[in-house]
């Protein structure tokens, strides 16, 4: 269970690094953005390295990484709908239905090379 939570916070941390300059960081120079991303991005890691390392002992790295692509979505549309305030479209709900789809079928099945670690 510490590895999703750990990739949650990493996650939210790594979508304000990379779009959290969009709402209030128009009048910044790139150089600032840049600077403020990294400095978010540097906390980013200090959830994801472990979450990895962790992870790796129960799952495989293929599953590390879907996992982390289906949190990224999901934290990324908490985050457009509250602090970007974009609308959730019907082809978005149905492209993020296919990835969890993705998820589900990457974690159903024994890939028959056991896991890492």
């Amino acid at each position: 269970m510490i590895t999703p939570l750990l990739l949650i916070c990493s996650n939210v941390f790594m979508t304000f690094a990379w779009y959290g300059h969009l709402k209030y960081g128009h009048a910044w120079p790139l150089w600032k953005a840049i600077l403020v991303s990294w400095l978010i991005a540097l906390v980013e890691y200090c959830f994801a390295v472990p979450a990895n390392r962790f992870g790796f002992s129960l799952f495989s790295g293929f599953q590390l990484k879907i996992m982390q692509e289906a949190i990224t979505l999901v934290v990324f549309m908490v985050f457009a709908m509250t602090f970007l305030k974009e609308k959730m479209a019907w082809n978005y709900i149905v492209s993020f239905l296919f990835l969890v789809g993705a998820v589900i079928f990457a974690f159903a099945f024994k890939s028959g090379e056991g896991t890492g670690g």
